[in-house]
């Protein structure tokens, strides 16, 4: 199922970029080329994008305009991306950030 906006209220409709594939957290997934990698997640039903530090709470979108740090993740191998404002690219590497490193808690 796929949770993309056709159209949205305001903004009508968004011309899409060229369909690309990425990988997130080890399984290839698709999106358009240019939109946020936060809304190619989304449409995948995808909202967990890194999980505090201290006390290990899920984080996603908040803000949703590259103000707020809740929808930072590890792209290309760098932590600390805000995936709201990050424009997709064809084969880009997307992971679930833990703390400040794309490595599960228990891993680190």
């Amino acid at each position: 199922m796929e949770y993309r906006i056709a159209e949205h209220p305001i903004l009508g409709v968004q011309e899409k970029g060229r369909k690309v594939t990425f990988t997130y957290d080890g399984k290839t997934i698709d999106g358009f080329e240019g939109e946020p990698i936060a809304a190619a997640l989304k449409a995948h039903g995808l909202l967990i994008h890194r999980y505090t530090k201290k006390e290990h709470k899920p984080r996603g979108i908040f803000c949703a305009i590259g103000r707020c740090t809740d929808c930072v993740m590890v792209v290309d191998g760098v932590p600390n991306i805000r995936t709201c404002i990050t424009p997709l690219k064809e084969g880009m590497v997307i992971n679930t950030q833990y703390g400040v490193s794309d490595k599960p808690f228990e891993e680190q």
